[in-house]
């Protein structure tokens, strides 16, 4: 008898499984050029800038390991990449880590370990209240250069007892998970450049599973070796002039950056109950593999075309409904046309010619994380969903000819425009592939408008009311540079936000440490100014620096003795500039 041969790409699809919106409440970042927080890169991406850089000194020597000509052995073609401002830095004392165990950390665990705990405090979240919650911690990790110095087996004895934990992939989200006291679950995945939205699909579905309540989930990088550099420009995939040319007919290669992303996610509903403020939510993601292509570091085009297919039936959203994707895009002849033919197939079907699909990729700007890529795709377009503006894709100066964008109905911005309003919400697809097939897509959309919260109506005759400011940190030096940092935050802040709002999120939705003081004010205007006199060591007329007790939570107590009469008035003031005291009346 005579065997049928299967085609799998003509098998079923699977059914449509769609999922509870997961909402994006946090973000904590560590990129090129500065981006050492959400406001400071977008405004690199608002601006179009390319903060690609020659490789530092300090970190080896480019005389020694440069060479333009390619292929020649020990040899890097290129001497640019994307380098972080400060990668050593790092407060041991605010996470409570002996300087003896920093010394031995890989500074990847260091990184990790900020923008998670920057982006629990963008996400307003309260460190004591998290302490054994199921919070999870999902994180991508690649890079073995620190381990290839510290466990050196020309001299064994600088290894000393922190060295497995300070070199261990694992570490870097357990490190996170023991710090902070979660006890959700807790893993480190290695695909090398999909790794950190791998890492955010793992999440997602650990939320979806009620797995945890709360995640945090990211990605790092960090370049601290030539012999990387010298491996990549031998297999001809580094760009030798230090720019990535996504989608254009000049691209020839990637270009290497180090960094960090985390985010904070928590499902859609809680985190309105919550009242968290969301830059976006994630609607679906998938995952998948490549298989047995030409070669290992090939691409798939079919895999890419299910893996969008997958994540958008996951979504419960029509492809041609997606406005803008951020492409992998690493600037290569062979996998940029392979990328843009599989969106083309999938998200072009049905799409008028006049309304394209907007596509992509932030690498053109801070270069490529390679296990931290995702993460900074990620962010990139949750903050662009947040100001409504898709930045451009730069260096763009000729299309690639192997790519048809009319046919394929996608478009390439070249400058920072409006995020086109379609008759639904807004939705954006993340693309993230690595060199060994591990493909995931991402389906993110607009967060919905939130429900203002009734104000309490004002007592009549209402004098300027005066707000109590709370700021804390682990030490002297550290609480005048947050005051520092705020001063900064609080002259950027929205007119529309009153200090009352100020002063209320920074008593409940801030993390209270040891070394803290207060600052009485009646205006923003002077909140900056004393946050900038205390930060110069000269604090306003009766602040104090107070030390809290590890442990031990002071209780409040108000007395008013005696009858009422001792004076005329008493508690009248109060009475009209406190509407809670006033409803206890």
């Amino acid at each position: 008898m005579k065997m049928l041969q299967q085609n799998p790409s003509a098998s079923p699809a699977p059914a449509t499984r769609i999922l509870a919106p997961i909402a994006m409440i946090g973000i904590g970042c560590r990129f090129p050029g500065g981006a050492n927080d959400p406001e400071s890169f977008w405004r690199i991406l608002e601006e179009g800038r390319d903060v690609i850089t020659e490789v530092p000194e300090g970190r080896w020597n480019t005389q020694q390991f440069y060479d333009p000509e390619r292929g020649k052995p020990g040899k890097s073609q290129t001497r640019w990449g994307g380098f972080l401002d400060d990668q050593a830095g790092f407060d041991s004392h605010f996470f409570g880590i002996s300087p003896r165990e920093v010394a031995r950390m890989d500074p990847q665990q260091r990184l990790l370990l900020e923008t998670a705990w920057e982006a629990i405090e963008d996400g307003g979240q309260v460190l004591e209240r998290l302490a054994g919650s199921q919070t999870a911690v999902f994180v991508g990790i690649s890079s073995w250069d620190y381990s290839y110095q510290a466990m050196s087996f020309q001299d064994r004895g600088v290894i000393n007892p922190y060295s497995n934990t300070g070199c261990a992939h694992s570490i870097a989200a357990n490190r996170i998970s023991y710090c902070f006291d979660f006890r959700g679950p807790s893993a480190a995945v290695d695909t090398a450049c999909s790794s950190a939205l791998l890492a955010v699909h793992l999440a997602c579905q650990s939320i979806w599973n009620d797995d945890c309540p709360l995640a945090l989930a990211g990605g790092v990088n960090a370049l601290l070796l030539p012999d990387s550099f010298v491996a990549f420009s031998q297999l001809g995939m580094l760009a030798p002039d230090g720019r990535c040319k996504t989608f254009a007919a000049s691209a020839n290669g990637f270009v290497r950056s180090e960094g960090a992303g985390m985010v904070l996610l928590k499902r859609l509903d809680q985190a309105i109950a919550d009242h968290d403020r969301i830059y976006t939510i994630i609607r679906g993601t998938a995952s998948n593999q490549d298989g047995r292509t030409p070669g290992m570091t090939v691409p798939n085009q079919t895999a890419q075309e299910n893996l969008v297919a997958m994540a958008c039936r996951n979504a419960g959203v029509t492809p041609a409904t997606i406005q803008y994707v951020e492409a992998h895009g690493t600037g290569t002849l062979v996998g940029d046309p392979i990328e843009a033919r599989a969106l083309g197939s999938i998200l072009g079907t049905d799409r008028a010619a006049d309304r394209p699909c907007l596509v992509g990729s932030v690498k053109t700007n801070i270069g490529h994380l390679e296990a931290g890529a995702g993460a900074a795709s990620l962010i990139k377009v949750a903050l662009a969903m947040h100001h409504r503006c898709i930045p451009a894709n730069l260096h763009f100066d000729r299309p690639n000819p192997e790519i048809d964008f009319d046919q394929l109905r996608l478009r390439v911005p070249t400058v920072c425009e409006p995020w086109p309003a379609g008759e639904g919400p807004r939705l954006a697809g993340i693309n993230a592939f690595g060199y060994g097939g591990t493909n995931v897509h991402v389906i993110v959309q607009e967060a919905p408008r939130q429900p203002q919260l009734a104000a309490k109506p004002e007592c009549p005759h209402t004098p300027e009311r005066v707000e109590l400011v709370p700021i804390s940190a682990r030490g002297p030096e550290a609480l005048q540079a947050l005051a520092r940092s705020m001063k900064r935050c609080v002259e950027s802040v929205p007119p529309e936000v009153t200090l009352r709002e100020l002063a209320g999120n920074l008593a409940a939705h801030r993390t209270h440490h040891p070394c803290r003081t207060a600052i009485v004010t009646k205006s923003k205007e002077d909140l900056a100014r004393q946050l900038q006199a205390f930060a110069d060591g000269q604090p306003p007329s009766g602040t104090t620096v107070d030390r809290a007790v590890p442990g031990q939570i002071p209780n409040l107590l108000f007395v008013c003795s005696g009858q009422g009469p001792q004076w005329w008035a008493m508690g009248r003031q109060l009475l009209e500039t406190e509407p809670v005291f006033a409803d206890m009346i």
